[in-house]
């Protein structure tokens, strides 16, 4: 029976929400990560859901029930979390990937609750590449499935925390800092990292991988493979019946397994009352799948070369993830690092027990809660910190000047450590332009991919009579877990706005795919919202007033006087549930402002970049051809980090370090 609300001790929970099988873990109050089974008694649940008229299943009954119902049920919804197409429809109801997912979680929860009482906060893990749109989709998932709180981590970090805390290094004391590369391949996603740690510190140097990459392109092969020996000696296409597609899907995960401990398997397929058994052994297994076993090996020293780091400044490969069993990625792994692997963890186990370690540092960190650890626990995950790196590069749409088309311009790197915040200058297109309108991107997962269009901020009823190129002081933050948000200045009246991305509603219509122009579809775009408390001065977190701290010791520009203030508006966060904020006209102006009438409202609202020093227009490799003919230039950029309101060659802002952990508060 869950215990009372007012008595009842916080547990530190972690949740691995994979693209085929799904684990939930808790911290015991020494401190060790025990996984919870489900209602079955699995430790492991698959991610597949069975609808079943008004009752929904989830897991190995949803499996089963798949062979004879292939048409209501889903699985690998995890591969298509963010895509604003995807959908599937049951008895009326519409579930987008987030719907399933929360089905998932809510599994989970349901068989944990039964020892540990009412669940309210967990962590749970995410992919490094996900984007800032994925990200925010997986903490609503946790959110609809009956959290209050919802915090996450990326995968690798995750599988760094437990090795180092957990396989008897919990009270170890390291000589130097160690580094180890976490090759995460799951069932949907490969994960890569680059960590440092030592006994008090897991810090991610960097991180790559692949979203579309993952054990079940592996099974793919194996399809396409039984597909391909039946029609030869048949003239019907098992590939044509979802019945017979779904049993060879479940008989080829299992052939995939048995090839990981022995050198040959049976591959039966069933099709039209027909049974034909085929034979494949290991090797001919690693024939079909070597151009995928290629990618995992490119992708993994393309991030070592990227970031400059041989495999001698490696101390160990420790490997993670159902798929990564196959001899044939182990073996590469040890061909390319020289190495033996580390295989202690669990694949299947490892990434909850970390999010559920990262579970207890939040908690240990937040006096408000009172934790089912003991003390000592407590205090010893209070002084571990844990540092990830931006998986994506971040910025703003811009209006480039040469060609006079859109462009992304992007503020942060990718693999920036976190929390990082940076400032860049903008311009005003035309005179007397009464609005700005930045569009905030995110580059695509992998290279070559299109941009990811986040959310927009706009600043309203700008001062009359403002010059052409006047400035708009732009700050863009990722915040410690990878979330995204916006400062936006207007310099000359001093008007703000402090913004969090906001998403579509789950009623709303699909965007279509390349539909990017802000002037279509306005009530079903997602948006950012202006928000704020009265005082724009506040700090809503621990960052924040790290950051407002360095504005105000930063040089100050010369500003005119206020004119109009921008109103006040409802602070959001991330964690709290919302619809939309739809755009609103002008009272005053009853319709969009007036300006030239050489350049469309939707192309003088997206802001041209400026140089923080002098105030020229940057060029499209977003440098300043005035400031570059400087001699002291490149002396004064080198080795520089830390952004000056002024200087254009030191952009990027972090938190000052503090010896304290910042607090979690509940959101």
């Amino acid at each position: 029976m869950p215990l009372n609300r007012s008595k009842q001790r916080v547990h530190p929970v972690g949740i691995d929400l994979g693209t085929t099988y799904s684990c939930l873990s808790h911290l015991t109050p020494e401190g060790q990560p025990v996984t919870l089974p489900n209602a079955e008694g699995e430790l492991t649940t698959p991610s597949i859901v069975f609808f079943d008229g008004d009752e929904v299943v989830v897991g190995t009954d949803a499996l089963r029930n798949s062979i004879s119902n292939p048409e209501r049920v889903v699985q690998h919804a995890k591969r298509f979390m963010g895509d604003p197409n995807k959908c599937w429809i049951f008895d009326g109801h519409v579930y987008r990937p987030k719907d399933i997912s929360a089905l998932i979680i809510r599994k989970l929860l349901d068989g944990a609750e039964e020892r540990l009482g009412r669940i309210r906060h967990a962590v749970v893990t995410v992919p490094a590449q996900f984007s800032d749109v994925q990200r925010q989709l997986t903490v609503e998932a946790g959110l609809d499935a009956g959290l209050e709180r919802v915090d996450i981590i990326n995968e690798p970090v995750a599988t760094a925390l437990c090795h180092v805390l957990s396989e008897g290094m919990w009270f170890a004391e390291l000589a130097s800092d160690q580094t180890v590369l976490v090759f995460d391949l799951g069932g949907g996603t490969f994960d890569l990292s680059l960590v440092k740690y030592n006994k008090d510190e897991v810090k991610v140097i960097t991180s790559g991988g692949d979203l579309r990459l993952g054990g079940l392109d592996w099974n793919k092969r194996l399809e396409e493979f039984a597909c391909g020996e039946y029609i030869k000696t048949s003239t019907s296409d098992p590939r044509l019946d979802l019945e017979t597609m779904q049993i060879l899907a479940i008989e080829i995960e299992q052939v995939k397994r048995s090839l990981s401990v022995r050198p040959k398997a049976s591959l039966l397929v069933q099709h039209e009352g027909r049974r034909k058994s085929f034979l494949i052994d290991r090797d001919r297994f690693e024939v079909l799948t070597s151009d995928l076993v290629k990618r995992t090996e490119d992708i993994t020293k393309g991030m070592l070369k990227i970031h400059g780091k041989g495999w001698a400044h490696v101390d160990s490969v420790l490997v993670t993830g159902g798929a990564s069993r196959m001899p044939m990625i182990r073996k590469m792994l040890q061909r390319i690092s020289g190495t033996t692997l580390n295989t202690t963890l669990s694949p299947d186990q490892s990434i909850s027990h970390g999010a559920a370690f990262y579970a207890g540092m939040l908690l240990s960190g937040n006096a408000l809660d009172k934790s089912s650890l003991d003390k000592s626990t407590s205090a010893r995950l209070q002084k571990i910190r844990q540092q990830s790196v931006t998986g994506r590069a971040l910025g703003i749409l811009i209006r480039d000047p040469q060609t006079d088309q859109r462009r992304p311009h992007h503020l942060i790197k990718a693999n920036t450590p976190l929390p990082c915040a940076y400032r860049q200058t903008f311009g005003t297109v035309v005179e007397n332009q009464k609005r700005v309108h930045l569009h905030i991107v995110e580059s695509g997962a992998t290279k070559g991919e299109e941009f990811v269009e986040l959310g927009e901020c706009q600043i309203d009823n700008l001062p009359d009579d403002l010059p052409k190129r006047s400035p708009i002081e732009v700050t863009i933050q990722y915040d410690e877990q990878g979330r995204v948000h916006v400062n936006a200045v207007d310099l000359t009246s001093g008007m703000k706005a402090r913004t969090t991305i906001l998403r579509e509603s789950d009623e709303s219509t699909p965007s279509q795919p390349g539909s990017t122009d802000p002037e279509t579809n306005l009530p079903d775009r997602s948006q950012l919202v202006n928000g704020g408390s009265k005082d724009p001065e506040t700090p809503s977190n621990a960052f924040e007033a790290d950051l407002l701290k360095i504005e105000a010791e930063a040089t100050p520009r010369e500003r005119t006087p206020v004119k109009q203030k921008s109103p006040d508006r409802t602070p959001s966060t991330p964690s709290a549930k919302r619809t939309p904020a739809k755009r609103k006209r002008s009272a005053k102006t009853g319709g969009p402002p007036k300006i030239s009438k050489a350049i469309s409202l939707e192309e003088a609202e997206r802001p041209v970049p400026l140089c923080n020093r002098c105030g020229n227009v940057l060029n499209k490799s977003g440098a300043c051809s005035d400031c570059e003919k400087l001699p002291s230039r490149k002396k004064q950029s080198k080795g520089k980090v830390q952004v000056s309101p002024i200087d254009p060659t030191e952009h990027m802002t972090k938190p000052p370090t503090s010896s304290k952990r910042p607090r979690h508060k509940p959101r």
